[in-house]
Parts: C-alpha cells; structure tokens; sequence
C-alpha cells in the first residue's frame, strides 16, 4: 500500500516500507542486534527512495528536510547524527558499501548513494553498448548520460563521476577505452 506523505509531490508514486510508519524507525535503537536489524531496513528504503527519485549525491543536511528522514504524518525525523550513521554503515562492508563518502577525510556530509555499485554500472553499461550496437563506437561522456539514445536507460541522468567511475571498471577489463580531455571525454566500447 502507498501511503502519502505531504512535503514531497514526487512520492505520491513511491511505495514506502511499513518500517516508515512506525515511530520507534527514526530513532535508532540501543541494542546491537536490534540496530543493525534497523541499519538493513534504513539502507534498503535509502536504496529504493534514492533509486526512485534518482538521487546519486545525498546531503545529509538537506536530507533531513525530505521524506527520506522526516515522516510529517509522524511528525518523526532521523537526526542527523543517526542520518549520518546510517550512511557511515552504508559505507561500510557490513553496509555492502552502497555509499561513499564524499570530500575531505572525516567530513561525513555528503555521500554517493550506490543503488548500484560501479561495478554494477559497468555490466549495465556493457549491456546497453552489446544491445544497441555500439561496440567500437566513439560516444561522448554527455551522450551516454544525457542523449535521447539513452533516455530510457537506468543510467541516463548519471552523476558524472558515478559513471567515470563505471567507466574505470570497464577500461581495467580491457572492454572500454576513455579519451579527451575532462569537459570533452569520449569513450570508445570494445
């Protein structure tokens, strides 16, 4: 069952987990067991609203305003604190390191939000490239993320360093060669 929450027009389409409904979610809990029970859920329904609404780059801060840490119904929010603790786990193995932080060395205000890791990305890429033929074809980095080509792709709207990041996955398998400098690269597929 979908349920509205009011301070985000985009989710009137977004399933949210039942965890989202109950208060004790946003307050993460003291025993051990319990809070990486808790850390799961919160790292799958981050995934999944991330994923639906296309967030690659998650501020901390200005996610405590969204629905992703604040249930209005509930008028319940995550700290940001325990937002940040969350995302830290994430980054984690135990955490599948789906997240990565994002700047200098301990600052833990803005992180990469992996619904799909870099290799991940990789074989989608690949796959894409072996389906539309584009195998030993010059593409500019702004045509894989933002021509009409691939306007039904997963990847399209990518964050570019997401998928510099994809890319390095592919050149180190031998299956992709990137060139050009940094406002122009362009990547040929093998």
């Amino acid at each position: 069952m979908s349920k509205r929450v009011t301070n985000d027009s985009q989710s009137l389409y977004y399933k949210y987990p039942r965890s989202y409904f109950f208060p004790p979610f946003f307050t993460l809990q003291p025993n051990t067991t319990t809070r990486n029970a808790q850390f799961e859920k919160w790292s799958s329904f981050i995934l999944s609203y991330c994923r639906h609404h296309r967030i690659w780059r998650l501020s901390i801060i200005d996610g405590l305003d969204m629905p992703l840490f604040h249930n209005s119904e509930l008028r319940k929010r995550l700290s940001l604190h325990d937002a940040r603790e969350v995302v830290d786990w994430m980054t984690r193995q135990e955490g599948s390191e789906r997240a990565e932080w994002i700047g200098k060395e301990g600052e833990k205000s803005v992180a990469w939000i992996y619904w799909r890791r870099p290799e991940e990305w990789a074989e989608v890429l690949g796959d894409w490239v072996e389906e539309t033929g584009q195998k030993n074809t010059v593409l500019t980095l702004y045509e894989l993320t933002e021509g009409d080509s691939t306007l039904s792709a997963e990847f399209h709207s990518m964050e570019p360093a997401i998928l510099q990041k994809s890319l390095n996955v592919l050149v180190k398998r031998g299956k992709a060669q990137v060139f050009g400098s940094e406002d122009q690269q362009g990547v040929k597929f093998f």
